[in-house]
This record gives structure tokens, C-alpha cells and sequence, in this order.
């Protein structure tokens, strides 16, 4: 079991900065990888981010050049530094970590989320 805690969510303008942070704790052997979703209301859950112990992060292309992950793995944690938010930046975002190999995984686990808000 593998529990995730989310902070940093909040209101910001229109071009403004946050940074979102997701620690881990529990059993933490065996990541796959880590990443950042996010869903609005009426939408489907949307990902934003994800950093594989191996190989490339990926990017939605709707945030790339934006939004940055990052990973600390003495502190089992993981960031989402977002910058120039938008209006359509607006919805929860949620940590997800994966448990598995290199090229598979096993047990995946959500945080609860939290709430960016980005309007004028």
C-alpha cells in the first residue's frame, strides 16, 4: 500500500506560478513511475505529466514549455512546477505512482487531489 499526499493547490492569475508537491509514503519499493493527472468537471481525466524511474518524461502538449516535473527520491516526493497559468489550467490535479518493472506495473495508487483555480 502506498498512500499520497498532495499540496500547493490554491487560486492564482492569469499567468501566475504554482508549485505542486505529492509525498509518498507506505510501501514504496519497485516505482515505475510518477506522474500528475488532471480532470474537469464533465471531462476526462487528463495527463499532465509522468516521470519513469526509466526512460523520457512525457508532456501533455498543452502544458509543455509551461509545466516541469521533478522528482526527489531521498524524499519520496514529486513536483509539478507550473508556470503562466491559464484559465484552462483550471481543474484538480492528482499524484499517481505506479509500482512495477521497467517496462510494466503492477499496482497503481492516486492521491486524493487538489484544486488549482486560475482566474483573474
Amino acid at each position: 500500500q502506498v498512500q499520497l499526499v498532495e499540496s500547493g493547490g490554491g487560486l492564482v492569475q492569469p499567468g501566475g506560478s504554482l508549485r505542486l508537491s505529492c509525498a509518498a509514503s507506505g510501501s514504496i519499493f519497485s516505482i515505475n513511475a510518477m506522474g500528475w493527472y488532471r480532470q474537469a468537471p464533465g471531462k476526462q481525466r487528463e495527463l499532465v505529466a509522468i516521470m519513469p524511474t526509466s526512460g523520457p518524461t512525457n508532456y501533455a502538449d498543452s502544458v509543455k514549455g509551461r509545466f516541469s516535473i521533478s522528482r526527489d527520491n531521498p524524499k519520496n516526493t514529486v513536483y509539478l512546477q507550473m508556470n503562466n497559468l491559464k484559465p484552462e489550467d483550471t481543474p484538480a490535479y492528482s499524484c499517481n505512482v505506479r509500482r512495477g518493472g521497467t517496462n510494466y506495473y503492477t499496482d497503481e495508487y492516486w492521491g486524493q487531489g487538489t484544486q488549482v483555480t486560475v482566474s483573474s
